[in-house]
């Protein structure tokens, strides 16, 4: 079940991508950061049930576990991982197949790939880009552009190319950490593409480095700010936790 964004409920079969670029103080999937050695296929749906096989699984064997778990009765498949978006051929390939079975195509990204996006963006039905901000986000040390990338340039370029897709929102994390100067950066790149792209303001669960979710009020006047740059900002937490999914 999707729980996060403005989708949230809808019934969706997750693909994990292993590998991600970025190290964000709040991550709950850590073990995604590098490629495991296994990996695991729930094998009955809603059970939480699960096989593993030795890493890198094809494309056939992703189809088969999805077609085992009824894809077709599914709303969504999304795209998650670590970042779906450094293995564009394998999301390309698999949304080509997965989309044929009835399934709209929920690509989760962290809007620091955009090149990427521009391989995939034709066979995807909703684009959910993060915006991410430097005070909980750093790169990680072998990170192939090097740890210097301007995050808020690749975001930026991240949603011009999104907004080719169907449906499209950004979703930022809150912590105590962020500034009201991110915020107004976001938004005025936002706004010089079009302040009526729809924006999530996730308050963060506490995890890893952030002990702590964000202070009410300190929220509200972040939806306030928000709010008064953007025509369609809403807060929602995440959902998927208080019934035992990552």
């Amino acid at each position: 079940m999707e729980g996060e964004g403005p989708h949230v409920g809808y019934s969706t079969l997750f693909v994990r991508f292993a590998r991600c670029d970025l190290r964000c103080n709040w991550c709950d999937t850590p073990q995604t950061w590098k490629a495991p050695q296994r990996c695991r296929f729930e094998t009955g749906r809603g059970e939480q049930t699960f096989r593993e096989l030795t890493n890198p699984v094809t494309v056939k064997t992703v189809l088969e576990a999805a077609d085992a778990l009824e894809v077709e009765r599914h709303h969504f498949v999304s795209f998650t991982g670590g970042e779906p978006l450094l293995q564009p051929e394998a999301v390309r390939t698999l949304a080509i197949a997965l989309k044929k079975r009835g399934p709209k195509i929920h690509l989760e990204t962290h809007g620091a790939a955009p090149e990427g996006l521009a391989k995939v963006i034709d066979v995807v039905d909703v684009v959910s880009m993060d915006w991410k901000f430097s005070s909980d986000v750093k790169w990680a040390k072998d990170a192939a552009h090097g740890t210097d990338a301007n995050l808020a340039d690749l975001s930026e370029e991240s949603l011009r190319i999104a907004r080719k897709a169907p449906d499209v929102y950004v979703k930022a994390v809150l912590t105590p950490n962020t500034s009201d100067e991110e915020l107004d950066d976001m938004c005025a790149r936002i706004v010089a593409q079009d302040e009526r792209t729809p924006v999530v303001l996730q308050p963060v669960s506490a995890h890893g480095k952030v002990p702590e979710t964000l202070d009410p009020q300190r929220l509200m006047a972040h939806l306030r700010r928000v709010e008064e740059r953007l025509k369609v900002v809403r807060i929602i937490p995440q959902t998927h936790k208080t019934y035992g999914a990552l």
